[in-house]
């Protein structure tokens, strides 16, 4: 049963969904990341899953599309409660 109070924390739209499916058959297996790095700003981030690594402290907050959807923990302390 789920938890009563228990919120996705990421969340896709249908289209969104469809368009990382069309991706994953053209790349293989996805992740996302929201890093919150100076050069690619605080968006989220598509990468196949072979050319990034997950740091050892990186949150991962759920999945969408079953693509792990991962935030470095300094994003995560800012956004924790939104």
């Amino acid at each position: 049963m789920p938890e009563l109070n228990s919120v996705d924390k990421v969340l896709a739209t249908p289209v969104a969904q469809a368009l990382i499916e069309r991706l994953r058959q053209q790349h293989g297996a996805l992740l996302f990341h929201q890093s919150g790095g100076c050069c690619d700003g605080s968006s989220p981030m598509c990468y196949p899953q072979d050319d990034f690594i997950v740091g050892d402290r990186d949150v991962q907050l759920g999945e969408i599309a079953g693509a792990p959807f991962y935030m470095s923990p300094s994003q995560y302390e800012y956004w924790k409660h939104t």
